[in-house]
């Protein structure tokens, strides 16, 4: 990811909920790891106390998260939150006016019809960047978009379709806001699919993205990675069999891989994750099948070559996900190893709101 960005002549604002550890941010080289994205102020206050400075909380802001916001710039955090009504400007305006302090936000864009933000043809855009242009205590940083539904493409031909749609989108609000003498310094897109495969930035400032760190069995089905460069896996441990349905019972339910189903509607449907032998080798077709809170079951999703029949009791396993971000979210620190074997290093992460 780093080669393309630099090949494209742009800067990175990796997104910290996929990982939640500044060990792994450390790993990218000093200009990709300068400013950095989170989702929750747990987050923030994390990778600001890790030495990030410049951060974006790219999660509509609300009424109770000032305080915490508010402490961040006091301490010298360049913050900036995202935003996209007029109510949240004014509450963030009267927040920054009655504490001598300048809240910059970003407009976030609806570029797909995903989640939040507002459409490039809404009149609310202007509105909005007018009052955060005027208004105490605020100023208008720019803006944001996210191709949320990238993650719902068929084909590497949509994705490139979408990350187009996307960069549009910001560029279009943009233009807009430019002629309404309102100035974006930053124009900020990005998700890991579209990052992958945008093909010209010309006019974006950054990109955002974080699952690429990981990968996982979402990004193999949309084309993004292969199996081997998925880095993120759950070692498990057999725990019991069903020789009947040919299952194996392991330690790992929904706590350790959690209930995201993300492949479902993939042309792979790997249920709750994809079983491999310790050396991280996927076992054809032998999947996590369901899973209670301590339990999973794994069965084929095809006939296999031969049953199960050589596994024992407390043989070794490991898990890839389905989504790297959620189950990473259900540990609190990372196990390192180089070899599948060996540890080298835990490195801690930071959970919680």
């Amino acid at each position: 990811m780093q080669c393309r960005m630099d090949a494209l002549g742009i800067t990175m604002r990796p997104h910290g909920k996929t990982a939640k550890s500044i060990d792994v941010i450390n790993l990218f080289e000093p200009k990709h790891r300068q400013k950095i994205t989170v989702s929750t102020l747990k987050e923030a206050e994390y990778y600001f106390d890790n030495g990030v400075k410049d951060l974006m909380y790219a999660v509509g802001i609300a009424p109770c998260k000032l305080p915490r916001l508010l402490a961040l710039i006091r301490k010298g955090a360049k913050i900036s939150v995202v935003l996209d009504s007029l109510q949240q400007v004014a509450f963030l305006s009267q927040c920054g006016h009655d504490n001598n302090v300048e809240i910059p936000a970003l407009i976030e864009i609806d570029c797909d019809d995903h989640r939040a933000g507002i459409v490039p043809e809404d009149p609310k855009l202007i509105e909005i960047g007018r009052a955060l242009n005027e208004w105490p205590g605020v100023c208008l940083k720019g803006v944001m978009t996210h191709a949320g539904g990238s993650y719902d493409c068929q084909s590497i031909e949509q994705i490139k379709n979408l990350a187009e749609l996307e960069k549009q989108a910001a560029l279009k609000c943009v233009e807009r806001l430019n002629q309404s003498q309102l100035t974006c310094d930053v124009v900020s897109i990005g998700s890991t699919p579209t990052a992958m495969f945008c093909e010209e930035l010309n006019g974006i400032t950054e990109i955002r993205a974080g699952v690429f760190m990981f990968q996982d069995l979402v990004m193999h089905g949309l084309g993004i990675c292969e199996t081997d460069e998925i880095a993120l896996s759950v070692l498990t441990s057999v725990i019991g069999r069903h020789e009947l349905k040919n299952w194996l019972l392991v330690d790992a339910g929904w706590m350790a891989l959690s209930r995201d189903r993300g492949t479902q509607n993939q042309s792979i449907d790997y249920k709750y994750g994809q079983a491999c032998d310790l050396a991280g080798v996927p076992i054809r077709h032998l999947l996590v099948e369901s899973t209670n809170q301590e339990h999973g079951i794994l069965a084929f999703s095809s006939p296999p070559i031969e049953p199960l029949k050589d596994t024992t009791i407390g043989t070794i396993l490991r898990i890839l996900p389905n989504h790297a971000c959620a189950t990473a979210a259900m540990h609190n620190q990372y196990y390192v190893t180089q070899d599948n074997k060996t540890i080298s290093e835990v490195w801690q992460r930071v959970n919680g709101w």
